[in-house]
C-alpha cells in the first residue's frame, strides 16, 4: 500500500534492497517508489535477469525519483594473485561500467571468502587501494563490508583498519546491524568509527540469541522491531559518528518469516519508526519524516463490532445473553445494537449495506471493527497514514459522528475514540437507550482483557510491524503452541500497563483449529475475545445459571494439574467442576474459562489474573486446542 504518495524528504535517505521485492526489476522499482523509499540497493541478479538494459533501469529509477544508492554484491576480490587476481580485476571493471550506466553511487564489496585469498595485510590493502582508484576513475566509490564467514577480514574493526590504511575518499566502510549485534556484542564497541569513513548502513533485525554467525552463508534478516537486536543503540552510535549516508533494509532471507509482497510496505513503517524513535532522544540523529506524530499510547479497547445477518445475529446474541450481557442501546437509524457489561461494549451490526455488510459478504459472521481509546484520534490516524496505512471512511448520516479510522492489516477497520471532542459520547449521540423489561444480573465481567487475531504464518510479522510502529506496544517472545494437527505460532503484544493486549496467532495447516478458522472465514481476523473478572468462581456460577455453554476439559488435565502445582484437592475439584484452566508464575495465578465456539471457530474466554500475572496461560493452549478440535468433530458427527 503506498504511503499516499508520501516520500521522505530532506537530507535523510532511506533505501531498500531490490531482492526483497517480488516481480520484474522495473515492477520492483514501481513498488519501492510507491511505498515511500527514495533509494535502492540494486541486487545484480535482478538486473541480470531483467530484459531491461542498465540504461532503461537508470531512466526508470530517475523518473520515479529513486537513487541507486548501492550496487551489490561484489565479493572475492582482495588477496588474490596471478590469474585469479586478473579475473577479479576484470569483474571489477565490468561492475564499475554497469554502475556508470546505472548512475549508481556505491559498490558494496564483501570481504573475500575465496579459498585462495591471502591473509597478507599489505597485499589486501594494495588490492583495495587499486579498487578505490578504479572506482574514482568511474565517478564511484566502494563500501567494504566485513562478512562474518570471510576468510580473513570478518569484523567491522578489522575492515576499518584496512580502510584507514588505504586512506582513500573512495573507499569506506559498510555496516550491517545483524553482523554487528547477533553474537551479543554491544553497539558501543563501534563508537570510534569516524563518520567520514562510513558509507552505508543496513538495519536488519534478528532474534537476540547471542549466536555464532561465522558459518552463515547469507543474511538472517527481519525488519527493525521484529527481532530482539538493540537497533536503537546501534543507530545512536552511528548517528553520533556523524554518518550522513543512507539507512537501508538489506535483502530478506529465505528463513525470515514474512511475505515478500508486504516487505517493502512493512519495511518503510519499521525503518521510519525506528529512526524516528531514536531521533526524539538523540540530538545527532535526524528525523526521517518531518512532523511525524509520536507513537500512540492505546488506553483501552472501547468496542468490538460484529458483522452478522439475521440468523447469525440470533446465534451471537443468544450466546451474549448466557455471558450475562444486556442489550442496552439501539442505533437511532440502523440495525446496530450495543450489548454491554461492565466497561465492555460489543456492537452487533446486521445492516444490509455498508462496511459491515461487505465484511459479512466476504467473511461470514465475524469481527469487522475494533475501537481503541487514545489521547488524540486525529493524531493517531495521521501517524498511521504517514506510515502507509490507508485511512477509512464511509458515509455519515444525520446526527452521526465521523469517527477517525484506518484500515488495519487483513482489511479490518480500527476506529479511534478520544475525549478531546464528542467522540467518547458516541453511545449517547448515536444510540437510544433500550427499555429493560427484565433485569439481567451481570456475571462480573469488567473489561476486555485481550483480543486474539488469527492469520497466516507469513503475515504475522506484517501485523506485528503494523501494531508496534503505530502504537506504544511491547512484544513478548514468539511461542510455539502444539495443536493436535500441527503447530501454531503465538506472538503477544501489550501496551506498557496492559490496557490493551493482543495475541497474534499464526496458522498454516488447514487441519489445525486456527487453520480451519482462516479457511472458513476466508482470511485473517479476530478469533477470540477474553473478558476479565475479579472472581472466576463467582463468575462461573453466574454463567452456569445463565445457561452458558463452556468448552469441556478432559479429566487427565486436572490429574496432571494436581501434581504440577501445589494446589489443595478442594481447589482442583472446583476447577474441574467449572472446566476452568489454571496457570501459575511464582505467586501470580491465572484462571481461564472458554466458551464453545460459534460460527465455525470464533469463541470467548473469561480470565482472572491474580498477583500481577502477565501471561496468557501458554501451557494450557495445547489443552484448549485439543478440546476445541474434539468439540468441532463432535458437532460435525451430531
Amino acid at each position: 500500500m503506498a504511503a499516499e504518495g508520501f516520500r521522505v524528504s530532506g537530507l535523510m535517505r532511506l533505501s531498500v534492497a531490490t531482492t526483497s521485492v517480488p516481480g520484474d526489476l522495473l515492477e520492483k522499482l514501481e513498488t519501492i517508489a510507491g511505498t515511500g523509499f527514495a533509494g535502492i540497493e540494486l541486487y545484480e541478479p535482478d538486473l541480470t535477469g531483467s530484459a531491461a538494459s542498465a540504461g532503461d533501469v537508470s531512466g526508470r529509477a530517475a523518473a520515479l525519483g529513486l537513487t541507486v544508492e548501492v550496487f551489490q554484491p561484489f565479493h572475492d576480490f582482495e588477496g588474490l594473485f596471478g590469474a585469479p587476481r586478473m579475473r577479479a580485476l576484470a569483474r571489477l571493471d565490468q561492475k564499475l561500467s554497469l554502475m556508470q550506466q546505472l548512475g549508481a553511487r556505491t559498490l558494496l564489496v564483501g570481504t573475500s571468502t575465496h579459498p585462495e585469498a591471502s591473509d597478507n595485510r599489505e597485499a589486501i590493502c594494495a588490492d583495495l587501494a587499486e579498487l578505490a582508484e578504479r572506482a574514482a576513475a568511474c565517478g564511484c566509490r566502494a563500501a567494504l563490508i566485513a562478512l562474518p564467514w570471510a576468510r580473513h577480514v570478518r569484523t567491522e574493526i578489522a575492515a576499518l583498519d584496512i580502510v584507514e590504511a588505504v586512506d582513500s575518499p573512495h573507499l569506506g566502510l559498510a555496516l550491517n546491524s545483524f553482523f554487528s549485534l547477533a553474537d551479543g556484542s554491544r553497539p558501543a564497541r563501534l563508537r570510534d568509527i569516524p563518520g567520514h569513513r562510513l558509507f552505508h548502513v543496513q538495519l536488519p533485525d534478528a532474534p537476540a540469541l547471542g549466536f555464532d554467525i561465522t558459518r552463515l552463508k547469507g543474511h538472517f534478516s527481519l525488519l527493525p522491531g521484529q527481532g530482539g537486536l538493540n537497533l536503537a543503540g546501534f543507530v545512536r552510535v552511528v548517528a553520533r559518528s556523524g554518518y550522513d549516508g543512507p539507512w537501508s533494509l538489506a535483502r530478506v532471507s529465505d528463513t525470515a518469516r514474512g511475505s515478500r509482497e508486504t516487505y517493502v510496505r512493512d519495511g518503510f513503517r519499521a525503518l521510519v519508526s525506528l529512526l524516528d524513535e531514536v531521533a526524539r532522544t538523540e540530538p545527532s540523529a535526524e528525523r526521517p519524516v518531518p512532523d511525524l506524530p509520536q507513537r500512540v499510547y492505546p488506553k483501552g479497547i472501547e468496542f468490538i463490532e460484529f458483522a452478522v445477518d439475521a440468523a447469525s445475529r440470533k446465534a451471537l446474541t443468544d450466546m451474549l445473553k448466557t455471558l450475562c450481557f444486556r442489550k442496552e442501546r439501539q442505533h437511532v437509524s440502523k440495525s446496530v445494537e450495543l450489548w454491554r457489561q461492565g466497561a465492555i461494549n460489543l456492537v452487533v451490526n446486521s445492516e444490509a449495506k455498508g462496511f459491515a455488510a461487505d465484511a459479512f459478504a466476504e467473511h461470514g459472521p465475524s469481527v469487522c471493527d475494533m475501537g481503541l481509546r487514545v489521547s488524540d484520534a486525529d493524531q493517531t490516524v495521521a501517524r498511521a497514514t504517514r506510515l502507509g496505512a490507508p485511512a477509512f471512511s464511509q458515509p455519515v448520516g444525520t446526527g452521526e459522528l465521523d469517527i477517525p479510522a484506518i484500515k488495519g492489516v487483513g482489511g479490518g477497520v480500527v476506529h479511534f475514540i478520544d475525549e478531546k471532542s464528542d467522540l467518547h459520547r458516541v453511545w449517547d449521540i448515536e444510540f437510544d437507550a433500550v427499555p429493560k423489561a427484565k433485569a439481567t444480573p451481570p456475571a462480573g465481567l469488567r473489561r476486555i482483557d485481550h483480543v486474539a487475531q488469527t492469520m497466516r504464518y507469513q503475515d504475522m510479522q506484517s501485523w506485528l510491524t503494523y501494531y508496534t510502529s503505530t502504537f506504544e506496544m511491547e512484544k513478548a517472545p514468539v511461542v510455539d503452541v502444539a495443536d493436535p494437527s500441527g503447530v501454531i505460532l503465538s506472538q503477544a503484544l501489550a501496551s506498557p500497563e496492559g490496557e490493551v493486549r493482543l495475541n497474534l496467532n499464526g496458522a498454516g495447516e488447514r487441519r489445525t483449529f486456527a487453520g480451519a478458522f482462516l479457511a472458513d472465514q476466508f482470511g485473517a481476523g479476530v478469533q477470540h475475545i477474553a473478558f476479565l473478572t475479579d472472581d472466576i468462581f463467582e463468575t462461573s456460577g453466574h454463567l452456569a445459571d445463565a445457561g452458558f455453554e463452556r468448552l469441556k476439559m478432559p479429566a487427565n488435565y486436572y490429574r496432571d494439574l494436581a501434581v504440577t502445582f501445589p494446589l489443595d484437592a478442594g481447589l482442583i475439584e472446583r476447577l474441574r467442576a467449572g472446566h476452568i484452566l489454571y496457570d501459575r508464575d511464582g505467586d501470580a495465578e491465572y484462571f481461564q474459562i472458554y466458551s464453545a465456539p460459534i460460527f465455525g471457530g470464533i469463541f470467548f474466554e473469561v480470565v482472572q489474573r491474580k498477583s500481577g500475572y502477565q501471561g496468557y496461560g501458554a501451557r494450557n493452549a495445547s489443552i484448549r486446542l485439543a478440546a476445541q478440535m474434539r468439540d468441532r468433530q463432535e458437532r460435525r458427527n451430531a
